[in-house]
């Protein structure tokens, strides 16, 4: 069934792209923190930008993404960002917004992006995300599933197994190639890739006011391991003095904002106690809102 309607468009469906054109941009006006605009097919990525296949094929493209990031923290923070730090930050930045443009539509119509790394186009300077829509992988009762692009399967978990193996497949060069600047083995990267699609799952559903039913999507799409993906998404309930009952879990990859910013750990960050966490849910700490991030 699909969440929300109103995202689809108003006339006849002319082409997988064309529907994926007007989910992003419903996706975009639900999300504050996705900064993303749909670009047409066959666009060139313009100047000052680089698509995803070249942030990992392409070295001195990859350069002027974390030259870029560092730039922003400095800028941001007044902080002189290590390498690991920069590198973390960006590559922490791409999987958040490419994770949630792959599991918005599913959440929202049960829909999986075929995102290849070309598809996304960044911003060297802002940060900003481009995508160029094409075909998804669907259920048998979409309408859309006789379009051309549309590839069709079977069932809710195998729709839910092209979402995991549509985002491994798309962050799996990037990850080769930005690895060694973060001086972390491939268990962390890739927990860093369940991370942002949990969180992204997690965020949306807020933004709906569909916490518990995105928290259960979530559970469902990682219910524990599954390669490459090294663990669940976890999530646990925290209560508060008054009984209240608080939705969290704790990250297995770290986008190492700590280190800009001691005082101020993300809030599903291994660093983060229970007790600091419900701090937070109670309003009693600076920056007691759950970010886009966790």
């Amino acid at each position: 069934m699909t969440l929300a309607p109103a995202l689809a468009p108003a006339g006849p469906a002319v082409s997988c792209s064309a529907l994926l054109a007007t989910t992003y941009q419903g996706l975009a006006g639900l999300c504050e923190s996705l900064d993303v605009d749909v670009m047409a097919p066959g666009s060139p990525a313009g100047q000052g930008w680089a698509d995803g296949a070249e942030l990992a094929e392409r070295p001195e493209f990859l350069e002027a993404f974390l030259d870029a990031e560092a730039r922003r923290i400095q800028e941001e923070h007044a902080h002189t960002a290590r390498r690991d730090v920069a590198a973390s930050r960006a590559l922490h930045g791409y999987l958040w917004s490419v994770c949630l443009l792959m599991s918005g539509p599913w959440y929202l119509e049960r829909r999986v992006p075929l995102i290849r790394p070309r598809d996304v186009r960044i911003s060297l300077t802002t940060g900003a995300f481009g995508i160029v829509p094409g075909g998804f992988a669907c259920l048998p009762d979409d309408p859309a599933a006789g379009l051309p692009g549309a590839r069709v399967v079977a069932h809710e978990e195998a729709l839910r197994a092209e979402l995991r193996a549509a985002v491994a497949d798309h962050v799996r060069p990037l990850l080769a190639a930005v690895g060694p600047q973060m001086r972390r083995g491939p268990r962390a990267l890739w927990g860093m890739v369940g991370d942002d699609l949990v969180s992204g799952i997690w965020y949306l559903g807020r933004m709906l006011d569909l916490e518990e039913h995105a928290v259960r999507a979530a559970g469902e799409l990682l219910p524990g391991p599954v390669p490459p993906f090294p663990g669940g998404a976890d999530f646990r309930r925290l209560t508060g003095r008054a009984g209240q009952s608080y939705l969290t879990r704790t990250r297995l990859g770290c986008c190492l904002y700590y280190s800009i910013r001691p005082a101020e750990a993300c809030g599903t960050c291994p660093r983060t106690c229970d007790t600091e966490r419900l701090r937070r849910f109670g309003g009693d700490a600076p920056g007691n809102t759950v970010s886009a991030g966790d």
